[in-house]
């Protein structure tokens, strides 16, 4: 039976304004000891969106990702505002950035990308019955808006430019909720 490791003298080793990257001891059950260092998100979680168009058309995005120095392929996504819960973040990042909004939200999952090292989750909405408004956004610039077709899922997790994992998830579980509702 698991039982949870006591964490002891936890503190910031540094911070920016999205994270704090924590040092704690970590003492387990049978006495042994570690030093973790994690990334403690600051904010409320994030919300991943897929906009989809029809039953086998989604919209996709390409924007400039800092991390990577280039323009990525991916799904709408961003941060979840102070007392928004994460289906009202989707309806509100879908505007900002694809204007459209949804009449249909449906929460998937809660997902983290690193749980050894990093608090951050990220929340998946399936967006149906799509129709158009827009909301001023926080994007630098105007976002390219790319229709795909989850029908050839295969080939486009296999697209250069789409290397976020969160995306490719989100992507294959949309497909799948589909095709099973449909038979």
């Amino acid at each position: 039976m698991r039982k949870k490791p006591k964490l002891t003298n936890i503190h910031t080793v540094a911070q920016s304004r999205i994270f704090n990257l924590e040092s704690l001891d970590v003492e387990f059950s049978n006495g042994a000891t570690r030093v973790y260092e994690r990334l403690m998100s600051r904010g409320n979680g994030a919300v991943l969106v897929i906009p989809m168009l029809d039953d086998d058309t989604v919209l996709m995005i390409y924007e400039f990702s800092g991390g990577t120095e280039r323009y990525e392929l991916g799904l709408t996504k961003g941060k979840i505002d102070k007392g928004e819960t994460p289906i009202e973040a989707a309806g509100r990042e879908l505007k900002e950035e694809i204007g459209f909004g949804a009449n249909k939200l449906t929460f998937l999952k809660t997902i983290t990308l690193a749980p050894g090292y990093q608090s951050s989750e990220t929340h998946i909405v399936l967006a149906e019955d799509l129709f158009e408004e827009t909301a001023e956004g926080d994007e630098p610039e105007p976002l390219e808006i790319v229709p795909k077709k989850l029908s050839e899922l295969e080939e486009l997790t296999y697209n250069e430019d789409l290397t976020e994992a969160r995306s490719i998830l989100a992507l294959y579980m949309a497909r799948d909720i589909i095709n099973n509702r449909s038979g």
